[in-house]
């Protein structure tokens, strides 16, 4: 599918302590993507707390989304949850909706096997019948997608494209082109790490999913149009302006950096779910500082 390529953009969602989205704040967070014509919005994301928020908030925000986006958009939005049955409902309200995919974790409390993920992947394709990325994050899910499973799902009917984790930069490269072998013409290879990203955009992957991009979509696209462009001197360049950046997703995680991010420029002034606290004043002080050596530019 032609929206799983270039820059999906991934906003937080604003909420307030209750897990009352704040339709109003996100509703802004959404025209600012779809005003800057970011390939895809990727909504409740990690980035976008979807564990944190209830069937029913999910829904409200997804309808706000859409409402905003008005067609202009592709929305893709976080269908994951514990049980197979629940994820199913979770996708079928995206479809009937209007969500143009839904991204799928293998959320866990007991680990799963392969088995165990496949057939939960593939029941939720069937019964939903909409078209599913497969998010591996084994960073908060703790499984990680072995080449020959993401083999098997790709050949589901429904399941289109794999969001693949940060990790080492030859290592992931590798992992590219290793899936590119096995996957079906058409099926999206995408990356999200956003210090990582660059890099595998240049070395194959279709689609950047990324968090800065959820908020800074301006540069983010400069980096993918460069690329598609064949300029990657220009890409490379841009993206060692985001350097300082990278660093603060590094150090102190893109999620907490990005609330941040956010509340300093007052482009949505809200916390991340709780029990996830705010940056505590000095690495807010070292966000604040970083903001201040951007180039101008970087945070429109």
């Amino acid at each position: 599918m032609s929206f799983l390529s270039g820059l999906s953009a991934f906003p937080i969602t604003p909420s307030n302590r209750d897990g009352r989205v704040d339709i109003t704040a996100l509703r802004s967070l959404v025209a600012r993507l779809s005003a800057a014509r970011v390939d895809s919005i990727g909504l409740l994301g990690s980035t976008g707390a979807y564990m944190y928020l209830t069937r029913e908030e999910r829904r409200r925000a997804l309808e706000a989304a859409l409402d905003e986006s008005a067609g202009r958009t592709p929305v893709i939005t976080g269908v994951g949850a514990l049980r197979t049955d629940e994820a199913v409902k979770l996708a079928q309200d995206a479809k009937a909706i209007g969500a143009s995919a839904g991204l799928l974790a293998a959320v866990s409390y007991t680990p799963l096997t392969d088995d165990e993920v496949f057939e939960h992947f593939a029941v939720v394709a069937n019964e939903s019948s909409l078209p599913i990325v497969i998010y591996d994050n084994p960073g908060t899910t703790h499984f990680r997608f072995t080449q020959a499973l993401v083999g098997r799902l790709a050949k589901v009917p429904g399941i289109i494209a794999v969001k693949n984790p940060a990790g080492a930069r030859e290592e992931t490269l590798h992992h590219l082109a290793d899936l590119r072998a096995i996957v079906p013409t058409g099926f999206s290879l995408g990356s999200s790490g956003d210090w990582n990203s660059t890099e595998m955009l240049i070395g194959g992957a279709d689609t950047w999913y990324s968090v800065l991009g959820g908020l800074f979509p301006i540069v983010c696209l400069k980096i993918v149009r460069a690329i598609q462009q064949g300029n990657v001197a220009k890409a490379r360049q841009l993206d060692a302006e985001l350097a300082p950046i990278w660093e603060l997703f590094k150090q102190f995680s893109s999620l907490r950096v990005v609330y941040a991010l956010a509340d300093l420029l007052h482009i949505a002034r809200t916390e991340p779910p709780r029990p996830i606290l705010p940056l505590p004043a000095s690495a807010r002080t070292l966000v604040e500082e970083t903001l201040a050596r951007l180039p101008a530019d970087v945070t429109h």
